[in-house]
Parts: C-alpha cells; structure tokens; sequence
C-alpha cells in the first residue's frame, strides 16, 4: 500500500460521508442501510445490450429485470418478469406469459406490449439513435402481442440460446420513455427507468451513481415477492486499487471490485471475504487480425502461441482465482473441451515455424522479413486484471524468439479506432462472460463482437479476411435445437479456433470483489455481477 494512502482515505471519507447501519437483527437478512460499493470505473451506457461491459452491467443488474433468471450454480432457467413460456419444437417460437401488476419506476407498466418493444429494438437497433443491435438475439423475425399479458416471438431459424438470451443483463428490460432515448442520452443514469429494485436517485458523472430502493418492489426473480434489503447503495468510482482496498479495510467501504491478486492474501488476513465468481465464457486471450499481413500466415500466429509461457503469467501475476485457460471457453463454459496440449510452450518450436515462415532472425535479436521486423502493437485492456503487466510479460517472452511486441495505450477514441482496423493493431486482448454456447458466437462473428475483424463487420477499412468455416460452424451452434449436438458443434468450434490459432488464451478471468464482515446476503448473476437485491447489513 502506498506511503500516501492515509491522507487520501481522509479525502475520501469527506467524500462517502456517513454510511447507515441497521442494528443487527437476532437472526436473518434485516432491512435498511447504505452499501458502500467502489467501482474500478466509470460506467459509459446504460442501454441494456451495452451490460457486457462490467461497470454498465453491474448498474443495469440493480436497475433492470429479465424475462427470466438463469441460476448462477445451476444455469437453469427459472421465472422472473415472465412466469412461464412456451416453446415450439424447432425453437423458431417463444411464447411468454407475465407477471401482472409490474411497474416501472416512472409508474408505466410493463405489459406484452413494451416487452415486445424492448426486444424489437434490442434485435434490430436504430440507426437513427444509434441503439446497436444486441448480441444475444439471432436470426429474430419478430414479435407479436397476443394479450397484454402474452407476447410471442418468431425467428428465422432455430434459436435455442434465445431462452437463456432472456436471462442476461443485456436484455434488461426499459420502459417506453427510455427506448425513445439516442444511445448518447443512455449515458446518463438518471435517464433510464427501469423496473428493477433500484433506481438511480442521483448521480455525478464519472463519479459516482446513487441507488434508491422501490419500496414497492414485489417481482423479484424465481418468485421472489420483497423488496430490497438495502434502502440505498453508493456506487463510487475509484481506479486505484490501493484506496478501493484501503477505504475497505479502514471501514470506510462496504464492498469493492476488481482486487488485484497481489492483495487477495492481505485481505484474507484482516478476516475480510473474498469472491471470485466465473465469467464462464470466452477466457481472457491475445485475438489475432488475420487481415495484417504480419500475422497472416497461420505459421506466424502458431509460433507465438507456442512462444507465450502461459504458466509463468498465470504463476507470476495472478492467484489461484485465475486458472490456466486450457481452451477457448472457461471449464465452466457450456460445451468445454480440454486443449491443453494444443497451447503448450514451446520455444524451439516458435522458432522454427519462424524460420519456416520466412521470418530470419538478425544480429540486433529480431526477425526480419524484406528487412521488414518482426514488430506488433496491442493496446492494453483496462477492464482486464493486471492486463499491461501481463502483455509486459509475454513481451519478453516473445522477445526470446526475435518478435517485438509494443504494448501500447492511447487516448480512449485512438484506442477504439485502432482496434477495428487490423493494419494498425495487428492483436487485441479478447473476453466476453455468458454462460450460454452462444457466447462463442459474440466474440467471433462478424456482425456481433467481431473480434477477428472479418471483412463485413465492424471494421470500416477495406479486408479480405473471412473465414466462411469458422462462420458456418458459428451459425450452426446458433440453430441446433438438439442440446448435446449443440455442445459437440461448440467443441468442433474451439478445436478450429484453437487449429487455426486465432487466439492464444491465457487464463480464465472471474470476477473479483471483497466485502466488509457486516455485509451478509452476497450473491451474483451467472456471470459474476452483483446482486444488491439480495445483500444486507449487519453491525460493524
């Protein structure tokens, strides 16, 4: 911890005034209090297919409800807006009967009609306002109200993730008024009207975001018919994780996220909890731009998969909350296969599909081609834990074999332009968490997450790289309605993936948080975002 932490706790107690605690009950959760919660960052869009991103879908978690609620141990589906469905026997239709009597916190109810709404536009977007369309809707055709109570949805094709697809944050169901707004204006909290246990009361932008809860809350997921434990929560944005810790352990905080694998120990020793729930999706990886033609030839990309010590990272830098990936999707994923054997390290072997590459090493220590080196930048991803440190690492270590790696970081708009256009950045840090096979489709395709910026999607530079293989087997995972066919497809993807070495995956990324003694009741969704609804406050 840093010499100067006591005097910035100081300015932050200033700050987080006087949280509110509740006597402590005999027994069970008891009612009332302020959460203290610091955030690594700064939330930037509260439309609800933008939850992918932590700080967003950590707000959206508290704000928004689902048609359904996936069990986090589990992963069944179980009611929660709606309170059962129907689904026809190629799963192209989805028929849904709501909960009467939920409100928004704007007073408008949430009927069939502005469900059907919400999923209309999460499925096709809005140019004119920007709304991108949302990743977890495939192949949607559309909806109809049968009564305010019933909505269907019909599909092109098969659509079996669409259930699951109902679960996410991502698909956080907004009122009427709010589906109105530009994607601009959905950057302010206080914007949104949800109809979820919370609302946001007030906020300062960048900095912190208040949380009110509905005192009328009574349709809470599986059944669940109370309010909030919680009357407020404080979210403060604070990126240092030497204060987030600091004003933790001091008491001055409640709970916090994102704690840095060099401080787990430190609080396990202050009898403080630690929780590092699974993202259970695509593992935190280096993606390939095959379109660069430094990294074009499959030779190239198999070389430096084989040149990253995997172990050291993961032994070096993190704890045993970060396992060592061992395929493309975390094991927890629907649909894993065990490919250990085809990321081994293997230096001499990087070498020598270097050399066969064409890619001669010199006197200063690096290759050259055409008296062209051997030189690759990747920026930094600040969402991803210890992320500079870690590509710092795998520098050196491509360094051994003769390849140059820049790590790089630029301003946000820089950053954002060079990463969808592979003749500036040839790699880029890859990791998306759903707990649906789906999740492979998100990173991958073109018209969703298109991590390989293949040519017709994200990228507005002229490409020739596609890979109708890889698209096809993407697609098929999308469509099959048999459930062990769709996991066999989902292991057939990442052997592809993992054959083609598109990606180098390092480790399987959770979600780590620690939390005060007093704060009881900590659960999270699927893929690691809080649960305020269900925590309380006990006597500190």
């Amino acid at each position: 911890m840093c010499a100067a932490l006591p005097a910035l706790l100081v300015v932050l107690s200033a700050s987080f005034g006087s949280a509110v605690f509740p006597a402590m009950a005999a027994e069970g959760p008891i009612q009332g209090g302020t959460l203290i919660y610091l955030e690594h960052q700064a939330h930037t869009n509260l439309y609800s297919p933008s939850g992918g991103f932590y700080p967003n879908g950590g707000i959206l978690n508290q704000i928004t409800d689902r048609l359904t609620w996936q069990d986090p141990v589990s992963l069944e589906m179980k009611p929660w807006v709606a309170t059962s469905w129907e689904i026809n026997a190629d799963y192209t239709q989805f028929t849904f009967h709501i909960r009467p009597g939920i409100t928004f916190s704007d007073g408008s109810k949430l009927d069939a009609a502005v469900v059907a709404e919400n999923f209309d536009i999460f499925a096709r977007g809005s140019k004119a306002r920007r709304l991108p369309v949302s990743e977890v809707v495939n192949n949607y055709a559309r909806s109809e109200v049968i009564d305010p109570l019933t909505v269907r949805f019909d599909f092109n094709t098969p659509s079996p993730g669409f259930l699951q697809g109902t679960s996410v944050i991502g698909s956080g169901l907004l009122s009427h008024a709010t589906l109105q707004r530009s994607f601009d204006e959905l950057g302010l909290g206080t914007h949104i009207i949800g109809s979820g246990p919370f609302v946001i009361a007030d906020e300062i932008v960048g900095k912190e975001v208040d949380l009110a809860a509905r005192p009328d809350y009574r349709w809470g997921p599986d059944g669940a018919t109370r309010r909030a434990w919680l009357d407020r929560v404080r979210i403060l944005v604070t990126p240092e994780d030497s204060i987030r810790l600091g004003a933790l352990l001091a008491g001055q905080a409640d709970f916090i996220r994102d704690v840095a694998a060099y401080d787990e120990e430190q609080v396990r020793l202050r009898g403080y909890m630690l929780y590092a729930p699974s993202t259970r999706g695509v593992n935190n990886a280096l993606a390939f731009r095959p379109d660069n033609p430094l990294v074009a030839d499959r030779r190239v990309r198999a070389a430096l998969l084989h040149a990253t010590n995997r172990e050291e990272i993961v032994t070096a830098l993190f704890s045993g909350n970060y396992p060592l990936a061992r395929s493309v999707i975390a094991t927890k994923a629907a649909g894993f296969e065990d490919l250990s054997r085809q990321l081994a390290f293997d230096p001499a072997l990087a070498a020598h599909l270097l050399d066969e590459a064409g890619w001669h090493l010199a006197d200063d220590g690096l290759r050259y081609k055409d008296n062209q080196p051997l030189a690759l930048g990747i920026h930094f991803a600040l969402p991803q834990p210890q992320n500079r440190t870690m590509l710092e690492l795998i520098a050196q270590q491509w360094r051994r074999v003769g390849v140059q790696l820049n790590v790089m970081s630029g301003s946000t708009a820089g950053v954002i332009i060079d990463n969808l256009d592979p003749a500036r950045t040839p790699l880029m840090m890859a990791e998306v968490g759903r707990a649906d096979p789906d999740v492979l489709k998100s990173e991958f395709y073109p018209s969703n997450r298109d991590i390989l910026l293949q040519k017709g999607g994200q990228s507005t530079k002229v490409q020739s790289f596609a890979d109708a293989r890889l698209n096809a087997l993407l697609q098929a995972i999308s469509a099959d309605v048999n459930p062990q066919d769709r996991l066999r497809k989902t292991q057939e993807a990442q052997e592809y993936i993992l054959d083609a070495c598109y990606v180098i995956p390092i480790l399987e990324e959770p979600q780590v948080y620690a939390g005060a003694p007093a704060v009881h009741g900590v659960s999270f969704e699927a893929v690691g975002r809080p649960n305020f609804y269900d925590m309380w406050l006990g006597a500190r």
